[in-house]
């Protein structure tokens, strides 16, 4: 049967926490959003770790935790993190990875435990070390295929630019091979490093329907989930800003706490971690921004990326840009 795709919307009664464990990263991909100016460079604590996994949690909601970096498998407490996480009562843990998995991590979790996601950004060496680093394709794959030999459930991440859309579809048949379960394309965003190179890594608006559609249907094809950001709406399609009806946190070592990833390079964060307590922030932070209504869709795209926004003779805008957490979702048929 033909693939479904479907839009997923935000979900009321779920609480998802985007926890960076630190900043420090054995790679230094072309497109890290990470900015330890903002960031911070320190570790969070294994103590801070459970009182800030305890401080997020929602009894009343489905709490899900999703651990960052940097490169997370780089804390010596991660495998620690994750159990104590399950102990609270989220519902789900997923740990996005480099695929270095440093201080044994398959040894040291389950299944059970931890969903691990991978990040690889082209379907061989010649096309992703360049941008990941030397010896990162050989070692993500290698890593990918003991944890799915262990029954993990693996995801992958490709985040898609100029340097590597032409080579989107040939991450299908890699990904089928490799027993990967769920593939997520990502747009880059003008964030951390990525933000030193601007636009020019971003690709255009027909590029992305024109191969990252296809792309998606064919793994669909081949039974695996795709999920990729929705980017556009439709013509008739509400906007939603995931800040005003969402619940995700997006919290870092030196205590910053976003609601709004496109804020994370400037002081602008809604919540600080103060005494243990999670304390909304005065003066002009993110939050004023996102009761605004504009045409272009996104307040914090059209202020902080509004290269990639087109606009008619008329002046209205080409395409309404969604909420960058606005997923599409392709569904294998059934």
């Amino acid at each position: 049967m033909v693939p479904e795709t479907r839009t997923v919307g935000f979900k009321s009664g779920e609480r998802n926490l985007f926890f960076h464990l630190l900043t420090a990263c054995n790679l230094k991909c072309r497109h890290c959003y990470i900015n330890p100016e903002q960031h911070g460079r320190e570790m969070v604590s294994s103590e801070e770790i459970e009182q800030w996994l305890t401080l997020f949690h929602d009894p009343a909601k489905e709490s899900n935790v999703i651990f960052l970096g940097g490169e997370p498998t780089m804390h010596p407490e991660l495998a620690r993190a994750i159990k104590v996480a399950r102990e609270i009562g989220y519902a789900s843990v997923t740990v996005d990875s480099n695929g270095y998995l440093f201080h044994d991590l398959l040894d040291k979790i389950t299944p059970e435990e931890a969903v691990l996601s991978f990040s690889l950004d082209g379907p061989d060496p010649a096309i992703n070390d360049p941008i990941r680093g030397k010896g990162s394709f050989d070692t993500c794959t290698d890593n990918l295929k003991r944890a799915v030999k262990k029954g993990f459930a693996v995801s992958l991440i490709y985040t898609v630019s100029r340097m590597n859309i032409d080579h989107l579809h040939r991450m299908v048949p890699l990904i089928a091979e490799l027993g990967v379960h769920r593939f997520f394309i990502q747009v880059i965003g003008l964030r951390g490093r990525s933000a030193a190179e601007g636009p020019s890594l971003q690709v255009s608006p027909e590029e992305w329907f024109e191969t990252v559609i296809p792309a998606a249907q064919a793994a669909a094809g081949l039974g695996i989930k795709v999920n990729y950001p929705k980017v556009y709406l439709d013509p008739d399609e509400p906007f939603q800003c995931a800040g005003r009806v969402a619940d995700n946190f997006f919290i870092f070592p030196n205590r910053r706490v976003y609601r709004c990833p496109l804020c994370e390079d400037f002081p602008v964060h809604a919540f600080e971690i103060m005494d243990n307590q999670l304390v909304r922030q005065e003066g002009l932070t993110e939050e004023r921004f996102f009761e605004l209504n504009i045409p272009e869709g996104c307040v914090m795209n059209r202020l902080l990326q509004p290269g990639n926004i087109d606009y008619l003779p008329n002046g209205a805008p080409a395409h309404r840009v969604s909420c960058c957490l606005l997923k599409q979702e392709v569904i294998p048929g059934a």
